[in-house]
């Protein structure tokens, strides 16, 4: 089946044991849009952006981005997994910002803005530099281009992963609760930088809790919960007048 998405999962199953985390995912996220997916814990929102980029191997279904199988090949009707190296080569095309920033400890920022460029796309490290310091530029950052993560608040650290995100000018960006981990009073810096990428029409999939950022930033919401998607589509249908009565329970705790 052939879809115009930029990411088109369907029919993605995932268990872990006996617990089935992803019951059957459909989600078409289209090229330069912003879907933002909301849910409580447990419901499968991360294992869901784990899935997109391979980081957990399907039972069922399958991702693809920018029409390229994500993990697979296809041949003869079945799905064979792709070696390790070639799953790597995909994830170049995939930006991943976790909860937890992820940066190497004993990399400075810059250090750790231009390592994949270099080690993964293999570009001359006088270009990867540049490119890093313009894109630290872009997340308020160039004057800590030099100092180590421990040195930075944890907003800094989350922009710095933002800006490594982006040294792999990926296709799609992935954030997994971006912000779940930082002091209130850091959010902000951290959505508005999100907000100043939504501008610039790259493709991103975000799982948060911060419902104003949904409101205003996403084309999409998408509301998980027992890992199914339960209501999905524009912010002001399914956050001012949701459908379905798990959604509006939901809605009703958080808002």
């Amino acid at each position: 089946m052939t879809s115009t998405a930029m990411v088109d999962v369907r029919g993605v199953r995932k268990s872990f044991g006996r617990l089935e985390v992803l019951r059957g995912v459909d989600l078409q996220v289209a090229a330069g849009s912003v879907t933002v997916v909301l849910g409580p814990s447990g419901s499968g929102k991360s294992t869901l952006l784990r899935a997109i980029n391979h980081l957990e191997k399907l039972d069922r279904g399958h991702v693809t981005i920018d029409g390229e199988l994500i993990g697979y090949r296809r041949s003869g009707g079945k799905l064979y997994e792709l070696k390790e190296r070639e799953v790597l080569r995909q994830r170049t095309h995939i930006g991943f910002v976790f909860q937890n920033f992820n940066l190497f400890p004993h990399l400075t920022v810059l250090e750790n803005v231009t390592e994949a460029p270099v080690g993964a796309l293999g570009r001359p490290k006088a270009q990867a530099r540049e490119q890093a310091l313009a894109l630290l530029t872009r997340v308020g950052l160039a004057d800590k281009a030099d100092a180590y993560p421990r040195q930075l608040s944890g907003g800094q650290q989350q922009r710095v992963a933002i800006a490594r995100a982006l040294a792999l000018d990926p296709k799609v960006l992935l954030f997994d609760e971006p912000t779940s981990a930082l002091d209130p009073e850091l959010v902000g810096e951290v959505l508005d930088v999100i907000k100043d990428l939504a501008a610039t029409g790259t493709t991103m999939i975000v799982v948060t809790h911060e419902i104003g950022f949904a409101r205003e930033v996403a084309d999409t919401v998408v509301f998980m919960d027992g890992g199914v998607v339960v209501e999905q589509g524009p912010p002001a249908e399914v956050l001012d007048r949701p459908q379905h009565t798990r959604t509006r329970s939901f809605l009703a705790k958080v808002l």
